[in-house]
C-alpha cells in the first residue's frame, strides 16, 4: 500500500517490504532498505527494469523462487505491440492487447514486488537504484531507492526524431497505447474538421491527407490500417470525403520494408500502389511544420501539406540506458544504446544484463529477439540461485544465439507479407493465405486466453459491425 506524506516540498513513497529483505531508504531517509541478503534468508534481490517482451518472457520462466524479485515500471502492463497499428483505427481496442504485469505472474503462482516508476539513476558502486514517480495532476514527485544484487534492464527503446525540426511538436508517434489513442483523435478530428462549414478544397485536401513517415513494418502496417478504414468504413459514414482522403507514405531509403525479401517489398508497393497509397522512397524529412512538412528527394527540396503525420521511422534507447552507459564511458561508447556480449552482459558490469530495444548487439531490435533473450537470460538467472560466482554461472551456458521465427507484415485489404523459415530455406508469402498466417501469430502469441478471445471478437465485430473511432 503506498502512502504519501509531505516534506521539504517532496512527496515520499513509502514502500512496503519483500519477505526476508532490510530496509528500503527513501529520500535519503533511514527507512526500508533492500540489502542483497541477510542470515535469514539466502535469497538474492533481481530487479527487472521494463515490462516488455524481454522482462515478461524472464517473468513467465522464471523461478521466482529463488529470488525477491522486483519488477520497475512506468506501465504496468504488457503490450502487444504487433496489433498497435490496428487500435488507431479501432479495428482492435486497447483493452485487448494490454496485458496487466501482476495478471502474467499471479496465473503462475508466481511472486514478484512491482513498483510503477521510472528508473532515473543508478549508483553501481552501492548496488542502488533510484525511482522517481510524477503524481498524477501535481508537479511533485516521489523518489524511492531500491537495492539489487542482480540487474536486468529492459526499458525498450522510443521514437527517434534523428534531429529533425518540429518532429517532436507536431507528429505523432507508434510505441505506446497513448500514442495510438492520439492518432485516432488526430484522424477523426481532421475528418469532421473536413466536414463542416465551407472550406477551400487546398485547406479541405490537406486535413484529409495523412502522412507516414518510415517504410518498416510499423509504418507499413499503419498505412494498410488507415486504407482499410478508409474503404470499408468511411466510405459509409462519409462517402462525400472517403475519395478525397490520401495516404502518403515517405521512406528514406530507396525501398520499403528493407528487412523483407527483395520481392516481399516490391510485392507491397504493388499492393499499395492499387490501393491508392503514394509511395515517396529516396525521400528525406528535412522539417515539420504544423501544416506541411519539407522534404528532399535527389537533391529537389519540396513541400507536402497534410492533416495528420505520424513518425515512425526508427527506434533509440529511452533514457535509462544513456544514464548507465554514461557509468562506464570507457567501453559503452555506442550513442544506440547498451553494448551487450554474448551472454548478455551489459560491458563493463559483472552483474547487470540487458535485452530487446536498449541494447546494441549483432541482433536486429525485434520483439521475437527480446523474447528468445527474456528465455535464455530466465534460464541463466535459475543458475545462479544455486552458484553463488555469477561470472562461472553463466559463462558455462552456451553463449545467446537468435533463431529467427520468421518476419510479418499487414499491409492492409486483409493481405499480408511473410518469410517463414522451412528447414535450411525462408519461404516468402504475400497476399490473404499470409494473412491468415498474421493473424494465427497474433492470437498465438498473446499473453493470455482472455487477450486471445478479445482480439478475436475485436475482429468478429469489426467484420459484422465496422469500426469505432470513438475516443474519449
Amino acid at each position: 500500500m503506498l502512502k504519501t506524506a509531505s516534506a521539504t516540498g517532496l512527496r515520499m513513497l513509502r514502500a512496503p517490504m519483500l519477505a526476508g529483505t532490510s530496509p528500503i531508504r527513501i529520500n535519503n531517509a533511514p527507512m526500508f532498505k533492500f540489502h542483497a541478503h541477510t542470515s535469514a534468508t539466502p535469497k538474492k534481490t533481481l530487479v527487472l527494469l521494463g515490462t516488455g517482451w524481454g522482462t515478461t518472457t524472464i517473468l513467465k520462466n522464471l523461478d521466482t523462487k529463488n529470488f525477491n524479485v522486483v519488477v520497475v515500471s512506468p506501465r504496468n502492463y504488457f503490450l502487444f505491440t504487433p496489433l498497435l497499428p490496428s487500435c488507431t483505427v479501432g479495428t482492435t481496442e486497447s483493452r485487448s492487447i494490454m496485458e496487466p504485469i501482476r495478471h502474467i505472474v499471479g496465473r503462475r503462482g508466481k511472486d514478484m514486488r512491482f513498483y510503477e516508476a521510472e528508473c532515473t539513476d543508478i549508483d553501481m558502486s552501492r548496488k542502488e537504484l533510484k525511482l522517481t514517480r510524477t503524481l498524477e495532476g501535481a508537479d511533485t514527485q516521489s523518489t524511492l531507492r531500491i537495492n539489487y544484487d542482480h540487474l536486468v534492464v529492459g526499458v525498450g527503446g522510443t521514437y527517434n526524431t534523428f534531429g529533425t525540426p518540429g518532429v517532436e511538436k507536431h507528429a505523432c508517434f507508434l510505441k505506446e497505447m497513448n500514442d495510438a489513442s492520439k492518432i485516432r483523435r488526430r484522424l477523426k478530428d481532421a475528418i469532421e474538421k473536413a466536414s463542416f462549414g465551407e472550406l477551400a478544397d487546398e485547406e479541405r485536401d490537406r486535413l484529409l491527407h495523412v502522412v507516414v513517415v518510415g517504410g518498416g513494418p510499423t509504418g507499413v502496417e499503419f498505412a494498410g490500417e488507415v486504407h482499410d478504414l478508409v474503404s470499408e468504413d468511411l466510405a459509409k459514414w462519409v462517402p462525400h470525403l472517403s475519395d478525397k482522403i490520401k495516404i502518403t507514405l515517405i521512406e528514406a531509403l530507396p525501398r520499403i520494408l528493407p528487412a523483407f525479401d527483395e520481392r516481399l517489398a516490391s510485392y507491397t508497393q504493388m499492393t499499395f500502389a492499387k490501393n491508392g497509397i503514394q509511395l515517396r522512397t529516396s525521400t528525406r524529412v528535412k522539417e515539420v511544420t504544423d501544416r506541411v512538412l519539407k522534404v528532399e528527394s535527389n537533391g529537389v527540396e519540396s513541400e507536402v501539406p497534410y492533416g495528420t503525420i505520424v513518425w515512425a521511422a526508427g527506434i533509440r534507447a529511452r533514457q535509462f540506458a544513456h544514464t548507465l552507459r554514461a557509468k562506464v564511458p570507457q567501453v559503452q561508447t555506442s550513442p544506440r544504446g547498451l553494448i551487450i556480449d554474448d551472454f548478455l552482459r551489459v560491458r563493463g558490469t559483472h552483474d547487470i544484463w540487458a535485452l530487446g530495444d536498449c541494447t546494441v548487439s549483432k541482433n536486429a531490435p525485434l520483439a521475437q529477439v527480446a523474447s528468445q533473450q527474456g528465455k535464455w537470460l530466465a534460464r541463466a538467472l535459475n543458475d545462479l540461485a544455486t552458484n553463488d560466482n555469477a561470472f562461472d554461472a553463466i559463462e558455462l551456458r552456451k553463449p545467446f544465439t537468435y533463431a529467427s521465427n520468421g518476419s510479418l507484415a499487414y499491409i492492409g485489404g486483409e493481405k499480408a507479407v511473410a518469410e517463414l523459415p522451412w528447414f535450411n530455406r525462408q519461404i516468402a508469402l504475400g497476399g490473404p493465405f499470409a494473412s491468415v498466417f498474421w493473424k494465427a501469430y497474433c492470437l498465438w502469441e498473446l499473453s493470455s486466453v482472455r487477450s486471445s478471445l478479445s482480439v478475436a471478437t475485436d475482429w468478429v465485430k469489426r467484420a459484422i459491425f465496422g469500426r469505432t473511432m470513438s475516443v474519449d
